[in-house]
């Protein structure tokens, strides 16, 4: 018998680290991983429509949380003076009163090496009605050319609105994905189509990182 395992949380402690970095008593533990998840949540919701490839956060001495927002969409996601940012921490402020925010956004170079980018890049054309295998094989194509060395890109639900769910898979390049040293990316979207629920997944094969 086997598992499936994340591809991410395989190779953390690794090549890869949390997505949330604190340390608690044990004591209050349960209180700040749900305070955490709805964070993550309320970050997510407000920068919806906008590419988001990696969301960390960071929680350091007293209530100090740090959040740092990776995009390849810096000015959209900054907005025009900064407001979009600042509205975020004002939400913020008010919906979780016991904590100090600060907000970085970062640009993501190459958004086609970016699975969280790529998945979202696909939904949002499946949903705009355009012909899945087509925008496969360009997502596809884009991430060879950008020098990603594999990619795997699964899909599940009413394909082309068909009255029976499938599922289909694409993979062009290589995919090691239990060499624990393989540089893999990976990321999970929705596209919400009139049929139903799309479900995406997508793998990035970066190449390989060798630490002494």
């Amino acid at each position: 018998m086997w598992h499936k395992v994340s591809p991410l949380a395989f190779r953390i402690g690794y090549i890869k680290t949390w997505r949330t970095s604190w340390y608690f008593d044990k004591k209050q533990y349960a209180s700040y991983v749900a305070d955490d998840l709805q964070i993550r949540k309320f970050v997510t919701k407000h920068f919806k429509g906008v590419p988001v490839g990696n969301l960390f956060i960071n929680h350091s001495s007293g209530n100090a949380v740090n959040i740092v927002v990776y995009t390849s969409r810096t000015a959209l996601a900054l907005g025009t003076n900064d407001e979009n940012v600042n509205l975020l921490k004002d939400n913020l402020g008010k919906r979780f009163p016991g904590y100090v925010f600060t907000i970085e956004i970062k640009e993501v170079r190459k958004p086609e090496l970016s699975a969280s980018i790529v998945a979202d890049s696909i939904a949002r054309q499946i949903e705009k009605k355009m012909p899945y295998r087509r925008v496969i094989k360009n997502a596809m194509g884009k991430t060879l050319e950008k020098g990603g060395l594999g990619i795997k890109v699964k899909l599940g639900g009413r394909l082309n609105g068909a009255e029976i769910a499938r599922r289909e898979t694409y993979k062009d390049g290589a995919i090691p994905a239990q060499t624990i040293r393989a540089d893999i990316d990976y990321a999970t979207e929705r596209a919400e189509t009139v049929a139903g629920t799309v479900g995406i997944k997508v793998w990035v094969y970066k190449g390989d990182v060798f630490k002494k």
